[in-house]
């Protein structure tokens, strides 16, 4: 036999095996998608857990639940570190991806060290179920959490999700008091943001004609909207992914494949329902209103959401590679909320962001790889977050290696540094223009106008016509559905791929990797992939073309009352009470630059020095928490340092050469007190390299101040600080 003919035999024989191998996947691919359904609290969560609050039992019941998370084992918990609340998406999936594995942002935070809570849900909501309701039992979740933790060293860490990103921005911002900082991972927050030839998915609800179809949806589940219309949407923003490469790659490496295939499968397939009021909540105000980031949204009781009412540090975490919530969506909120990064400082904002350069949406809270850096690095880190000065930064990471200076004070394998941005880093994305901001402002009119229509002509007789019956059979006849059902053990024609499958196991032959068939069939297949990439993005720019032609006619603009020659500009005025705050504060803070003691003025000088590098190390926030606690004193908890940083930073920012000169004034005459305080600042600020350039000067200016003549005191200020000489 001929080297060509035995090749071929051997590719065919694989073939066929991979095939059997690959309908049994689909087989038990469909099974578990009946057993996670016949489950009353479905999840897929890798960590045990305790139920420690059951929405359903509140005054205003929804099917959302709070539970601790049990570490496993040889994971310690400090129960006196900060708790972190992971708040899982609910956005057509079922809860548990935030702890899908063990690199993962549970496991990354009990690794650090601290105790883990989960906010979950149930399939079906509660009768009158509202976002609203939602967030007030958030709210008594957090309470629970911060009252199981009474010593905690800050209030909790809150990483938002996805859909769960902008609900817990909206609670942070009606109660700021609850939070310690908030991750926020993949969560949209400016709908109408983005640039042209990209992400596509904000035309949706304009080519849509509006949220008059989501209305209908809702009325055809018997008031409830199906959540696989919403995975729907996702997956067809990558056809070739979603028609083709997920099932090759099974098929192609269905030895080594199945298990993480299945795994992702069983939260992918687990599609749960939302209240028709929740809904159009989220589309009518967020994906097309885009009142979020404009303060537009009101709740029941009249309060407005504002998010510049968060106090809490925000990190906000995205990527280039995802075309669900690109980077814009995720922060050009803060170009409709600030002039300037002053005004960010003037709100006491601290707002921390990262943008990564290639995952996917999904990505962002499930791959091992984000967990590991990352996910790791907010977590080991979130006190240096919490401690940050007001404005704005970029959180960078670099690689950990032999070389890194003091990398005994680095807690993983990156180091992290918070680098000050300015508005223009934002703006140098991309975004909208006015015009384009006039044609969502259309369209945003247009679906208002055809939702009224819907409401009042056709919305009664849908309602008439759809029973409870009809809408249960409607949601099992999905596509989506469909598909797990039809290759399920339900199906008598897949009786026989079981046995076959394990027959085959006994007798595998997989094809060698130089057989020249198997690479005539990845070729084949990356032509299928690029066949499908090519459709979708001819499809994405028609889609495109006529969004921006039909919503960018000035005719139909001004038959709106859009003004077509109108320069619309989001961003919101500083209302005179928060001006009339601001105004008191500084005078307060300039009464009291004279006050304080040794602490104080050691903290005014790091900052002095520290802002001279320009960006926050975790090597230098490592050592200030080792002086902390041994120089500080038991007397000062998290959030009192945090407060005497931020008064000492703004005290620099508002008069830096009075705030200099009165440092003499707060120093103890005892020389060994200064000394040891000052030797403690130069282990800190050497923490993260070598002393040079302008911080050396302005070192050796606040050595002045501190009253130690350089030639006498040199040898004694590189000796280690010693703690017994703190002072009181």
């Amino acid at each position: 036999m001929s080297s060509l003919a035995a090749s071929a035999m051997e590719y065919v024989v694989d073939a066929a095996q991979r095939s059997v191998l690959f309908l049994d996947v689909m087989r038990q691919r469909g099974d578990q998608y009946r057993e996670h359904l016949a489950q009353t609290a479905p999840h897929v969560l890798q960590y045990a857990a305790e139920l420690i609050v059951d929405g359903r039992t509140l005054d205003e019941p929804v099917n959302y639940a709070l539970v601790r998370i049990i570490p496993p084992k040889g994971v310690e918990i400090d129960s006196e570190r900060r708790p972190f609340i992971v708040v899982d998406p609910r956005a057509g999936h079922g809860p548990g991806i935030g702890g899908f594995k063990a690199d993962s942002e549970i496991g990354v935070a009990m690794k650090a060290g601290h105790p883990c809570y989960f906010v979950g849900f149930l399939p079906e909501p509660m009768p009158g179920q509202t976002i609203e309701r939602i967030a007030r039992a958030e709210a008594r979740f957090i309470e629970k959490v911060i009252s199981l933790h009474p010593k905690a060293d800050g209030k909790p860490c809150v990483i938002g999700n996805c859909q769960a990103g902008w609900a817990i921005m909206i609670l942070a911002s009606l109660r700021p008091e609850l939070f310690g900082p908030l991750i926020i991972a993949g969560a949209p927050l400016a709908y109408w943001a983005g640039v042209h030839g990209k992400y596509p998915m904000r035309y949706s609800g304009g080519l849509l004609g509006g949220s008059w179809l989501t209305a209908l949806a809702s009325d055809l589940g018997a008031g409830k909207f199906d959540g696989a219309w919403l995975v729907q949407n996702f997956e067809g923003q990558n056809p070739s992914n979603t028609l083709w490469a997920k099932q090759y790659n099974v098929y192609s490496k269905v030895d080594t494949e199945a298990d993480r295939y299945l795994d992702f499968e069983r939260w992918w397939g687990g599609h749960v329902n939302l209240n028709a009021e929740e809904i159009q909540f989220i589309v009518d105000e967020l994906f097309i209103g885009n009142n979020l980031a404009a303060g537009k949204i009101e709740m029941s009781d009249g309060q407005k959401v504002d998010l510049r009412n968060i106090r809490s540090p925000i990190v906000v975490f995205c990527s280039e590679g995802d075309n669900i919530t690109p980077p814009q969506q995720a922060l050009d909120w803060i170009l409709d909320c600030y002039a300037d990064v002053d005004e960010i400082r003037a709100y006491g904002q601290t707002i921390v962001y990262t943008v990564h350069q290639s995952v996917g949406h999904l990505g962002i809270f499930v791959s091992g790889g984000v967990a590991k850096k990352e996910h790791a690095e907010f977590s080991s880190n979130i006190d240096l977050i919490d401690v940050l000065p007001p404005g704005l930064y970029e959180a960078t990471f670099e690689a950990k290696n032999e070389e890194t200076a003091s990398s005994d004070l680095v807690v993983g394998q990156w180091v992290m540094r918070c680098e000050p941005r300015t508005l223009d880093d934002i703006k140098a994305m991309g975004g909208n223009s006015p015009a384009d901001e006039r044609r969502f402002a259309t369209a945003k009119r247009v679906s208002e106008l055809n939702l009224a229509a819907y409401r009042k002509f056709l919305q009664p007789w849908i309602r008439t016509m759809v029973t409870p019956q009809a809408a249960k059979l409607m949601q099992e006849l999905h596509p989506l559905r469909l598909q797990y059902e039809a290759f399920s053990s339900k199906n008598p024609w897949m009786g026989a791929v079981k046995p076959a499958a394990e027959a085959i196991e006994d007798k595998r032959k997989p094809v060698s990797g130089d057989n020249p068939f198997l690479a005539f069939q990845e070729l084949i297949s990356k032509q299928i992939v690029h066949a499908l990439d090519s459709w979708r993005d001819a499809q994405e720019a028609v889609s495109e073309t006529v969004f921006l032609n039909l919503y960018g006619s000035p005719l139909l603009q001004a038959s709106l009352g859009i003004d077509p020659r109108s320069e619309p500009s989001r961003r919101r005025e500083m209302s005179a009470e928060h001006r009339a705050l601001l105004e008191k504060r500084i005078a307060e803070l300039k009464a009291k630059i004279g006050e304080g003691g040794l602490r104080e003025a050691a903290i005014r000088g790091l900052l002095y020095i520290g802002s001279a590098r320009g960006m926050v190390d975790e090597r230098s926030i490592e050592a200030l928490r080792q002086v902390r606690r041994d120089y500080g004193g038991p007397r000062s908890t998290l959030a009192e340092f945090k407060m005497l940083v931020r008064d000492q930073f703004f005290m620099l920012i508002l008069d830096q050469e009075g705030a200099l000169a009165a440092i003499p004034k707060m120093l103890p005459d005892s020389l060994d007190q200064r000394r040891g305080a000052f030797s403690a600042m130069r282990s800190v600020l050497s923490a993260a390299g070598e002393i040079t350039g302008e911080r050396a000067r302005r070192l050796q200016q606040l050595e002045g101040l501190f009253g130690l003549d350089a030639k006498q005191e040199r040898g004694a200020l590189v000796a280690p600080f010693d703690p017994k000489a703190k002072a009181s």
